[in-house]
């Protein structure tokens, strides 16, 4: 493998600028999808952790099934 040259530092360096800059578009958009992430997975704890409906619009019957279950 030959050796680089400036140009090939340069691109290097102004990707790395990009990616882990302080205040740049690119590190708060990604940032912004870590907690987005982080809000889904406890998200799905809550949902784990609950005993049946909570009397909003998910404790709604979805299925045919669902609603014979509630008439008998």
């Amino acid at each position: 493998m030959g050796s680089l040259s400036i140009w090939h530092w340069a691109i290097v360096i102004i990707v790395v600028a990009l990616l882990f800059g302080g205040s740049g578009k690119l590190s708060n958009l990604m940032g912004d999808a870590a907690k987005g992430v982080k809000a889904f997975k406890d998200g799905l704890k809550d949902d784990d952790s609950k005993n049946g409906p909570s009397g909003g619009a998910s404790s709604l019957p979805r299925t045919e099934a669902e609603k014979e279950d509630l008439k008998n």
